[in-house]
């Protein structure tokens, strides 16, 4: 396994991070949930913009803020021209539901999206088009924090002072620093913190929506592990018990009449209840009369396709239905047990990885050119991979500088698990494209573990809810904001 060894970070490389910690902290995270709508969804969003008549709001705007009057049509945005607005000069751009966006909130959001974006190296579209995409990214947000305070989610200080903390240290900062190093790069850290909360109570009520919406059947479930055993070469494992009536070669008709009389008497006597045993020792020709008739637990490649074929659906302890002629004579079988191989042998992969999500602030484009670089300046030994996850990588692993752990086929997406293993141990991917973002993927080690079948079902369950969750979560996002009250206001004159 490559390791890589962290550079000792230098003053202006800490507020570098924090600046672009304190970003993602804000936008990231929300954007990850509020920007998974599909096309239908975005449609209906620009729908509900050109509306003449909007929805009553659920519930009234914040007490600290004024009702408002009549919904009217959307008016072209016109936040302000300097990076901020003085308090005097605030006013309100759109009501969402019973949340406020204000002009000074866009121009801070604004100036933070800049500045994030100065820092990364990332291109941004043109001014106008641009303040009303973080516009709508702000709209998406409030959206999603109102339907999560409705359904009673709550953040209380004490946790979110746990979380500040974490944040800080793994930034090798105080909690004192952090806000000290905010203050200093412009950011206020209450909005931060607040942002913060809400980044969380949308985290939990995505979950919350996962487990409610997403159901894995028995069905899925067999078909996965059967396909994960039909890769791994193996196949299912049968205890197959038969009384064996054979029939001389040259047999007149009438010798075969008599050989089969004899085997359709076996199959009732076992359709009546008696046991196999005991019909066996009476009856078959076969040498493992003595054991009862059972040839013991083999793979099914070991067994005669025809056995197979009379057993696969049968439960255990019942017997075929119809009496089995081949060239050794007639054949009556019972199944005694049929399992899967005990365990699997599974490639297992440890890979790291650095996520960029595309955004209304970040293009996919944008997040491709960015990754291209990171994959240059790994490679000419500028910067380590885990020092660059750890500053730009927008995903759970970024604090373990983008390391995923050793995980098995199947607990990853399909587009991203094709090229991780198409990958050789140590080499770096091409910037790559997944329904969660854009990644910078490299191999680091791989290894073959037996896999117990109690594992691969759990595996199988992960692998499935994380396919269906992007989905469900797409069509409930598209719901939220279908119904959600949108309200843009005239800039006053």
């Amino acid at each position: 396994m490559t390791e890589y060894s962290l550079q000792t970070r230098s003053r202006a490389t800490a507020s570098h991070r924090v600046i672009e910690w304190a970003a993602r902290c804000v936008l990231s995270a929300l954007m990850a949930s509020a920007l998974c709508l599909a096309p239908a969804a975005q449609a209906q969003v620009k729908e509900s913009k050109s509306a003449k008549t909007l929805k009553t709001p659920k519930t009234a705007p914040r007490p600290s803020q004024a009702a408002p009057p009549a919904a009217t049509p959307a008016p072209p945005v016109e936040p302000p021209s300097a990076p901020g607005v003085g308090a005097a000069g605030d006013y309100i751009v759109v009501l969402v539901n019973n949340e406020l966006i204000t002009a000074i909130e866009l121009a801070n959001r604004l100036a933070l999206v800049k500045r994030n974006a100065q820092l990364s190296g990332t291109g941004l579209p043109p001014k106008d088009e641009l303040r009303q995409q973080v516009l709508d990214t702000m709209i998406d947000e409030r959206v999603l924090v109102t339907h999560a305070r409705e359904v009673g989610q709550r953040v209380d200080d004490a946790e979110l002072d746990r979380l500040i903390a974490n944040q800080a240290q793994q930034n090798q900062l105080t909690s004192v620093e952090l806000k000290e190093q905010l203050r200093a790069e412009g950011i206020d850290f209450n909005t931060y913190r607040n942002n913060l909360r809400d980044q969380l109570l949308i985290d939990r009520v995505r979950e919350r929506e996962i487990q409610a919406r997403v159901r894995i059947t028995d069905a899925e479930l067999e078909s996965f592990m059967a396909q994960r055993l039909q890769e791994s070469g193996l196949s299912m494992e049968y205890n197959i018990a038969q009384v064996l009536i054979r029939v001389p070669e040259g047999a007149s008709e009438a010798q075969v009449a008599q050989k089969r009389a004899l085997a359709d008497t076996a199959l009732q006597r076992l359709r009546s209840g008696e046991p196999m045993d005991s019909v066996a020792k009476a009856l078959s020709e076969d040498d493992n009369k003595d054991k009862g008739g059972a040839l013991g637990l083999r793979n099914a490649d070991r067994l005669p396709d025809v056995f197979i074929e009379q057993v696969r659906d049968l439960k255990a302890g019942e017997p075929a239905p119809a009496v089995l002629r081949t060239g050794a004579g007639f054949h009556v079988l019972q199944l005694i047990e049929k399992r899967n191989a005990t365990s699997v042998p599974m490639g297992q992969t440890r890979a790291w990885h650095i996520l960029l999500r595309p955004s209304k602030e970040l293009s996919r484009d944008a997040a491709l050119r960015q990754l291209a670089e990171f994959k240059k300046q790994i490679q000419s030994g500028r910067r380590s991979f885990e020092q660059l996850a750890r500053e730009h990588s927008q995903d759970g692993s970024a604090p373990q500088g983008g390391d995923l752990g050793w995980t098995m086929q199947g607990s990853f997406v399909p587009e991203f698990e094709a090229v991780m293993n198409a990958l050789p141990v140590g080499e770096l991917s091409d910037p790559t494209v997944s329904r969660f973002g854009v990644h910078l993927i490299q191999v680091t080690d791989r290894k073959k573990v037996p896999v117990e079948i109690k594992q691969l079902r759990e595996v199988a369950r992960n692998a499935l809810r994380q396919q269906k969750s992007e989905a469900a979560l797409t069509e409930w996002l598209k719901d939220l904001r279908s119904r959600a009250y949108i309200e843009y206001r005239e800039v006053p004159q």
